[in-house]
């Protein structure tokens, strides 16, 4: 009998992760006459009784598998290296605050049967913020503007969805250390199919999301494909710099030609200067930022440490 594998991580939800367990068993129990299956929840260093309750519940099925990880590895490492856990003919990844609804489990596997190895959630819309929504929707449009990689980035899906066994082995053959999942299973090139959701309003606890992480997410999306932003500013540092080499030689020859009429103030050295330093400044963090995933790449640091494994078989 084939097996399911259902993968989530969870960091400080204590009030989700029974509700989860629950959403999960009653979806699989209408498949149990055709798959097996595992759910795997990561606990990502908790400070809550959110990794006290997933002991609970192992307790009571061995269908459920726990990893305590050592310490908090953050919101991209986690889950990942869950998905890499799982060894099912299939793996869904959803997210732990129920905002990737459960219930569409079922029609990932239908459209898996139909054939698809990959099969993507994608959100339609939020209940989230309106701001939030909107400037992912305006990222996910920039990221797709600047893509040069040949990729077809799909925009507004965040992971959730289901990987056939094969798209799970081609992503532990990569050992990427900080990937981009959303972009690396459209990179793969294996049929696919979007699955269309409204996503709903976290009921318990409160969003990890943050600037930081939202920042974090958008900055390795441009990095892994897009040269773009590099491209720019080389061109643009050469058009700068043209630019002010004219001005200045237009600024001599008045000068030398109007020397009382044409004085030399220090108001537009002043912004002249401020301007092109900030532009420096822009184009350095720029470059900073890929300077930053090629150290990401060359340290090779462990995508998670373990403390515990619980209903894993030895």
């Amino acid at each position: 009998m084939k097996k399911i594998s259902i993968v989530s991580s969870a960091f400080n939800e204590q009030e989700n992760v029974a509700p989860l367990y629950e959403a999960v068993r009653k979806e699989m129990a209408k498949w149990a006459d055709k798959y097996d299956y595992e759910q795997i929840i990561l606990d990502n260093g908790s400070t809550d009784n959110t990794l006290a309750e997933l002991r609970r519940l192992a307790a009571q099925d061995k269908h459920l598998k726990v990893i305590a990880n050592a310490r908090n590895f953050g919101h991209i490492r986690s889950p990942y290296y869950g998905i890499l856990q799982a060894y099912g003919d299939a793996v869904v990844y959803l997210a732990s605050d129920l905002q990737d609804p459960p219930e569409l489990i079922s029609q990932f596997i239908t459209e898996w049967e139909r054939g698809f190895k990959v099969v993507l959630g994608q959100k339609q819309q939020s209940y989230e913020s309106k701001l939030f929504f909107g400037v992912r929707k305006i990222y996910y449009w920039l990221l797709n503007l600047l893509n040069d990689s040949g990729t077809d980035l799909v925009p507004n899906c965040t992971g959730f969805g289901l990987y056939d066994k094969c798209v799970v082995d081609e992503l532990r053959r990569l050992a990427d250390p900080y990937p981009y999942l959303r972009g690396l299973v459209c990179e793969f090139g294996y049929a696919r199919t979007l699955v269309p959701f409204v996503q709903p309003p976290r009921k318990s606890g409160i969003t990890k999301n943050n600037f930081y992480t939202l920042y974090d997410n958008a900055m390795i999306g441009f990095t892994n494909y897009s040269k773009v932003p590099l491209r720019l500013a080389a061109l643009s540092g050469f058009v700068l710099g043209v630019v002010s080499f004219t001005v200045a030689c237009i600024y001599l020859i008045l000068k030398l030609c109007f020397w009382d009429k044409f004085p030399m103030g220090t108001a537009p050295i002043l912004l002249a200067v401020l301007f092109f330093a900030s532009v420096q400044l822009v184009f350095l963090g720029v470059l900073g930022e890929y300077i930053g995933a090629i150290l990401t790449q060359v340290l090779k640091r462990p995508l998670v440490v373990e403390k515990e494994r619980i209903n894993f078989e030895k």
